[in-house]
């Protein structure tokens, strides 16, 4: 990787890990299925008029907008709103590398690596912990729910990275804007029927300049900009070399969530979260470490 390479690699982890906070400061005062709608208005517009709409067939088109725009985003902002610590939903989120490599094994018959089944067992055992730990923390069930809604957005955005490897390759910044453009009335609608017209209306019509600052910041930063350089990188260097930066997103996540939402995790979650972490990072260098040892032992 050379320098620029690595700026903009940071530039992007940073937006990303960042993301979660402002989502929780977003959700201050706004339903989290509003939101989300207004978070993919403004990514759609006014982007769609300067885009040309990806050359895709319109039910991979759907399908994406189904998966890694509404499903994600829905579980997502929904787990914050009733709890989930921003800097814990940003770890727990990254279980999508699982279910991506557990949904291509059955549906492109990927074969799995022992890397990736030790990585999974790892990191399940994490996620039980965390899971252990949310409940025994709360006396409610709060954030119980928002564990098992934030594995939820997990699963939905593996769903749409297999639709993303169906697609193929396309201009990712034309995908992204145009596959915005399809959830924003079901959300809208969602809203509608289960915070009431009522809220929604109040929400719209009294919407504080945090709020506002956190939809420009959702939309722009964190999806066009964020997007869009994270697709450079990809077009620039392998696969492998960029994928497992993503790891770096729970780490800005939970750091920012604790400088700036005060957010602590008890001594279990904090193991759990660690657990995680190791079954993650596994998952991604395990094969090539289990290779480098058996290449010594065979010397």
């Amino acid at each position: 990787m050379k320098s620029h390479h690595v700026i903009t690699a940071l530039i992007v982890i940073v937006l990303w890990g960042m993301n979660f906070v402002v989502i929780k400061i977003g959700l201050k005062g706004i339903p989290p299925l509003l939101l989300a709608a207004l978070r993919f208005m403004f990514v759609a517009f006014p982007a769609i008029f300067f885009l040309a709409r990806p050359k895709v067939e319109l039910k991979w088109l759907i399908a994406y907008a189904a998966t890694i725009s509404f499903g994600q985003f829905a579980f997502l902002f929904s787990a914050i709103a009733v709890g989930m610590p921003a800097g814990l939903a940003s770890l727990v989120l990254q279980a999508q590398a699982f279910f991506t490599v557990g949904l291509s094994a059955l549906v492109f018959g990927d074969k799995l690596k022992t890397s990736n089944v030790l990585g999974m067992l790892i990191a399940s055992l994490g996620l039980v912990l965390l899971g252990s730990a949310s409940i025994s923390a709360n006396a409610s069930q709060v954030s119980l729910a928002g564990f098992g809604l934030t594995l939820c957005a997990a699963l939905s955005w593996a769903c749409g990275n297999v639709v993303s490897k169906k697609i193929g390759s396309v201009d990712m910044l034309s995908l992204v804007a145009w596959s915005a453009l399809l959830p924003i009335i079901p959300f809208v609608a969602l809203s509608c029927m289960l915070d009431g017209a009522t809220v929604v209306w109040h929400s719209l019509t009294h919407i504080s300049m945090s709020a506002v600052l956190a939809i420009l910041y959702l939309s722009g930063a964190a999806s066009l900009i964020g997007y869009t350089l994270w697709g450079k990188l990809l077009a620039a260097l392998p696969t492998h070399v960029v994928a497992p930066l993503t790891l770096l997103v729970p780490v800005v996540g939970l750091s920012s969530a604790w400088l700036l939402l005060d957010e602590s995790l008890n001594a279990v979650q904090i193991v759990g979260a660690l657990v995680v972490m190791s079954g993650l990072i596994f998952n991604v260098f395990g094969q090539r470490w289990m290779d480098a040892i058996r290449r010594k032992m065979s010397v």
